[in-house]
Order: C-alpha cells, then structure tokens, then sequence
C-alpha cells in the first residue's frame, strides 16, 4: 500500500527526488483521522497479544529534521498503546559516561525484550548524523589509530546493519522511520512556535542555527539510510509536511509491521485448564454462590428416599 515509501536496500534515496506534500494515500485530514482511529484500535489489540505471547519484540525509531513533527505523531498514533511492555527512549547528546563507551553502549540498554515496544525519539543514528555534520569525530576521544573519517564512517554504517541484523536474529525488529519535512514548512513551524505564545517553550535560537546545516543533514540522511536500508530493517521516508497525512502513514506502517508479527495470545494446555475447575469451585465458595449442579444433586437424592419409602 505505502511501498512508495519503504526503502529495504532494494533501490536508493535520493531526497531532492522525493516529495515532501503529496498525500496520494489519503484524500483529508478528516479521512485521515477516521483511518488513524480504526488502526490504532487493531495496534491495541496486536500489542496486547504482542505482550501476552512474549516471543518477540520491535522498536520503533524515529528521525527527522527540528519541527518535523516527531513527538506529536508519536503521541497521536502511538497513544493507544497499554504503557505495559512499551517504553520510550529519547536520545539527547550524550554524558560522559556514555561518551567513554562505544557509540552502541546506550542503545542496547534501550532495547525491548520480547513481547514489549520500544519507541526511539532519535537513535544510534544521530552518531552518522549530527557526529559527522559538525565533525564531532574530531573533538571525541579515540585510539591514536582511527584516523580517517570516511572508514570511521563506513565503519559505523556497518556496525549499524549488523546490530540491528543481531537484533532480528534475537527476536526484536527495527523499523526506522524518516519524517522528510522540506525546508520551506519547517519555517513556517518555526514562526508558529515564535508567534504564537503558546507554542514559544519549543523555539530556541539553536533551532534557527541549526537551519545553517540543513545541505549538509540532507546529505547525511541521504546517506544513513542508503548504507543502512535492509529487508529485515527497513526504512520509510514519510512525507512530513503535512502533518495529518504523515501520521496516518506512520499509523499504517506501525499496524503493517504488527500484522506482519502476527502475535496470538499463548494457548492453555489441557492440565492446565483441568485445574481451572477447582480453582472455580474454590473461589465460588468463598464468595456463596451454590453451583448449578449441587440442587439436581439434592433432587435426585429426595426422589430416591421417596422410592424406598414407598
């Protein structure tokens, strides 16, 4: 249905190429809101069956440029998850402690286990975004002997795929989602944020600053997801400037990957279900209730008394 958006390995990105408006997919917002209701009901019932099985787990990742729009569509369309066996991990810059650990170390504390979701607000792939845009590989601690950029750069992509192609292999998927928001909206975000007083806590001068890279984070995403786009951990590029749409296709990419799951609630073995009778009897002692059976019991009792009177 979205295959449009999916990048699996199987063709390139090309971000100039791509749309950032179109809304083939949906005809309004009002159609948009009805699709994203009727889908967030299934996503409930497949992660209440997710966490029930416990056989496997998924995290799903979210990147974009400032103002693209990630904490609302998480709310929006990931609101109707049970807060059991879902956490969500936001990654900031990261302390000392994490800086003296390889770039994955904090990362794989986040992950979920089975039967749970892991919801990434930014990930391990701000370590080929931000890290190579303003060359903080320059300035971080390394072994004297890492001293060419584009293999440390290879080097992570590769990291990357094999981490996340570990993580499949031990029961927990990763699906990695770009909200592509184009440059023009995103300015029009931010005078929202500075004009409207209520919307002012989310501006900060370092987001306009920022703007000053924007070539240079096109051209890293452009090339994070073309070294890290596989079958079993895709990316989706999702239009993103219009923000009904891009979370509907969120919506529907996020109900896909649980179907594709097919999680079932655990079956209960025949000795298992025997015990639930004396269970049953038990507890309906305890509260009085006298069990349908117990007064056909007492009449066939009464009729026979009867017989030998007779």
């Amino acid at each position: 249905m979205f295959s449009q958006y999916k990048y699996d390995g199987t063709k390139q990105l090309k971000l100039s190429k791509v749309s950032t408006d179109e809304t083939s997919l949906c005809k309004n917002r009002q159609d948009a809101e009805r699709k994203i209701a009727k889908n967030n009901a299934e996503i409930d019932e497949l992660q209440q069956k997710l966490y029930a099985e416990k056989r496997e787990g998924v995290i799903f990742l979210f990147q974009a440029m400032d103002a693209a729009g990630k904490d609302g569509t998480i709310r929006a369309v990931l609101q109707c998850l049970s807060p059991h066996g879902v956490h969500e991990a936001a990654f900031k810059s990261p302390n000392s402690t994490e800086l003296a650990h390889d770039f994955l170390w904090r990362i794989e504390q986040q992950v979920p286990a089975k039967g749970e979701i892991a919801i990434f607000n930014r990930s391990h792939y701000e370590e080929v975004l931000i890290w190579r845009v303003k060359e903080l590989w320059k300035t971080q601690a390394k072994a004297r002997r890492i001293t060419d950029f584009e293999r440390a750069l290879e080097y992570r992509y590769e990291d990357i795929v094999n981490f996340e192609t570990y993580l499949y292999h031990n029961n927990i998927r990763t699906v990695k989602i770009f909200l592509n928001v184009s440059k023009d909206e995103q300015a029009e975000r931010f005078l929202s944020r500075i004009q409207e007083p209520e919307k002012n806590w989310k501006f900060s001068g370092s987001d306009y600053e920022e703007r000053a890279y924007w070539d240079a984070y096109q051209e890293a995403f452009e090339d994070a997801i073309n070294n890290t786009s596989t079958k079993n951990s895709p990316w989706y590029v999702v239009p993103a400037d219009h923000k009904w749409y891009m979370r509907y296709i969120v919506s529907e990419i996020i109900l896909e990957t649980l179907k594709d799951m097919d999680p079932q609630y655990p079956e209960v073995s025949e000795e298992r279900l025997a015990t639930f009778q004396e269970y049953k009897a038990a507890l309906e002692k305890d509260l009085g209730i006298v069990s349908e059976e117990a007064p056909k019991e007492k009449k066939k009792k009464t009729s026979s008394k009867k017989k030998k009177k007779e």
